[in-house]
């Protein structure tokens, strides 16, 4: 009886949180109040509540009814207040990873410096880069309502084509070691773009390791919130 009541102590604590969360849910234009979003991302966590702890183990049924609830909940208050909850899980896990993670309005775009994930002028994903693309897995999987768009860049060093191509193979080489490990690729799609797109300068040794990079962009699933 102690466990049961502690997981709904814990579980009610999240549901609480998550209705003040969208009570101020910044993209709704509106503080406080009953307003939509309150109402609607409520009823959607105490739903979601119910659901994770009904499909979590007896052990980890406080832990899936939070999980269950913020997903649910962001559905209700919508898009913005979803990359909110995953935003912050992503700079969580990514932490002393050297993955950068940028946002942009409703925009999330995940930086993998080419020196961190590849070896010099292979397409191969380094062997100690795995743990945090595991990372990436789990989360892409909690949130699966966006897009994966993954993109390979190069610096201007040698031919042209060369580095089309291997820009080409190092975000597939990304997005199948992410579907290998369950991530939908009806999410996803791959670009190469070589050394089209820098974002610092080429002249310089600092500036050409910034754009030896694979980028992965996050954008909502069309249709999916209104």
């Amino acid at each position: 009886m102690r466990k049961l009541s502690k997981s709904r102590t814990l579980i009610a604590t999240g549901i609480v949180a998550l209705l003040a969360g969208c009570a101020n849910n910044p993209y709704d234009g509106q503080q406080g109040g009953s307003n939509k979003t309150a109402i609607y991302g409520g009823l959607g966590a105490l739903g979601g509540a119910a659901i994770g702890a009904a499909t979590s183990s007896k052990k980890d049924r406080g832990k899936g009814a939070l999980i269950g609830a913020a997903v649910a909940g962001a559905a209700g208050a919508g898009y913005g207040y979803y990359v909110d909850k995953q935003e912050a899980e992503l700079r969580r896990s990514m932490q002393g990873t050297g993955i950068d993670i940028q946002r942009s309005g409703d925009n999330l775009t995940l930086i993998m410096p080419g020196n961190v994930t590849f070896a010099t002028d292979s397409a191969t994903i380094s062997s100690n880069f795995y743990g945090t693309l595991n990372n990436l897995v789990q989360s892409f999987n909690q949130y699966d309502q966006n897009t994966i768009e993954i993109v390979g860049h190069t610096d201007s060093t040698g031919p042209y084509q060369h580095n089309m191509n291997l820009s080409q193979r190092r975000a597939q080489s990304v997005a199948n070691y992410l579907s290998n490990q369950g991530v939908s690729r009806a999410r996803m799609s791959v670009h190469g773009v070589g050394p089209d797109q820098p974002i610092a300068d080429n002249n310089t040794a600092q500036g050409r390791q910034q754009n030896r990079r694979v980028e992965i962009n996050l954008r909502p699933i069309p249709g999916a919130y209104q």
